[in-house]
């Protein structure tokens, strides 16, 4: 009885859906497109829903540069930023809330970063999104995004 039971379990769970780590890499060319050649769209109704996407947009961009694990206790520099997308998923605005004043260097780096990743998913049920996120940077130039970070020690 226990065995049918388990299989009958089994057969109730539909597959999972992905996690952003099992998401497959962009296609050559630097942009994560649909089959058409257009930016994938986002389905979020909201702000922090859509910075999970645009979160996970950027880390397949960026896959060489996302600091794997959990972050050091001491970070370089954090930074908080908004940014606004408008219905084709392009860059309208870049505002520092919370700039690394005393890295320069990271702050042009994160801005250079977010505008290369354009377009970024449109959002098809908002006419436009701003959202935050903030920025973690390690001194070997390596990041993690809050939404999808791994933690500190």
């Amino acid at each position: 009885m226990a065995a049918v039971a388990a299989i009958v379990a089994a057969c109730k769970s539909g597959p999972q859906p992905p996690t952003p780590q099992d998401a497959q890499p962009p296609q050559a060319g630097g942009t994560a497109a649909g089959a058409a050649g257009t930016p994938r769209s986002s389905a979020a109704a909201t702000p922090r829903a859509y910075r999970q996407d645009a979160a996970s947009h950027i880390y397949g961009l960026n896959a060489q540069r996302i600091y794997k694990g959990k972050l050091p206790p001491m970070l370089y520099a954090i930074g908080v930023l908004e940014v606004d997308i408008d219905r084709s998923g392009r860059v309208a605005r870049l505002h520092w809330m919370r700039a690394p004043r005393h890295a320069p260097e990271v702050v042009a780096e994160i801005e250079r970063t977010v505008r290369a990743a354009a377009p970024f998913p449109v959002p098809t049920r908002m006419p436009r999104v701003t959202y935050t996120d903030t920025w973690l940077w390690d001194e070997s130039g390596r990041f993690q995004l809050d939404t999808l970070t791994e933690g500190q020690l």
